[in-house]
């Protein structure tokens, strides 16, 4: 039995429904810690993901590969997984799709997209605003319910002007590769520490998925969260219920909590 899936998560309201479940996480590479108290925490990350249960899984700061952290962490009890993180982290029956942001010295890291439904062709955009900071935007058409839903995972800038461009540049890719009736889910963090990205995205025709009246999902940091950091915006679909788990496993997993919401068609 998984630890993770407790009465602190609301059932999912199942495949068979015309709800979707859609959760966003910020792994942190699968990794916490600094010098002798970095610790490996993508076993745990492992059975989070499982217990959120949700239909599609939005991750940002997932490692490809990391010589570096393989080696330091080879001979610890689980070991460092030989599969990329975006495939170790799918559970049993769902497709992972994954596309690189960045490149260092000892390996690489960007989104993913785990689906429990099938998926089509995978795609990704450079929305990189200076060469400090690689960014990118992972787009996957999912066939949900006989319809063709388009998933982007987004993780934006640290710098508010950097966040206002990629806004833009997320605006060109949707019209070039979104069709307008097409529902869409954009979803990943933001980095919109003084929450003025929502009205951009509303000219972009994405209504901000919130709980009642509005009020926002804190993810961020996990322990004390005060940020809302990680957001789902959905266009042709409607905010049902937001979620976000709590506890001392989930602080421990990452530097941001996992939101949590059901959607179902406008």
């Amino acid at each position: 039995m998984n630890p993770l899936q407790s009465s602190q998560l609301p059932p999912a309201s199942g495949t068979e429904g015309r709800r979707l479940r859609v959760a966003t996480y910020n792994i942190h590479k699968g990794v916490r810690g600094v010098g002798p108290l970095k610790r490996l925490e993508i076993h745990n990350l492992g059975l989070g993901v499982e217990a959120l249960d949700a239909d599609l899984v939005f991750l940002q700061e997932v490692r490809r590969f990391h010589r570096r952290d393989a080696r330091r962490f080879e001979r610890t009890w689980l070991g460092w997984p030989e599969q990329s993180q975006a495939d170790f982290l799918a559970p049993e029956g769902y497709v992972a799709a994954y596309r690189t942001n960045a490149v260092t010295r000892d390996g690489e890291h960007g989104n993913a997209l785990l689906s429990r439904w099938p998926i089509g062709d995978v795609g990704h955009h450079d929305v990189s605003d200076h060469r400090f900071e690689q960014r990118g935007l992972l787009h996957v058409p999912v066939q949900w319910q006989g319809v063709e839903l388009h998933a982007v995972v987004a993780h934006f800038g640290l710098i508010h002007a950097s966040r206002v461009r990629q806004v833009e540049r997320l605006a060109e890719f949707i019209e070039r590769h979104v069709p307008q009736a097409a529902p869409l889910v954009v979803a990943g963090d933001f980095n919109d520490w003084g929450e003025k990205l929502n009205p951009a995205m509303s000219e972009l025709g994405l209504q901000r998925a919130d709980g009642p009246e509005g009020r926002r999902s804190l993810t961020f940091p996990s322990r004390v969260p005060v940020f809302a950091l990680d957001r789902v915006y959905t266009r042709g679909l409607r905010c049902v219920s937001t979620f976000v788990p709590r506890g001392t496993a989930w602080a421990r997993m990452s530097d941001h909590l996992p939101l949590v919401v059901e959607l179902e068609p406008a």
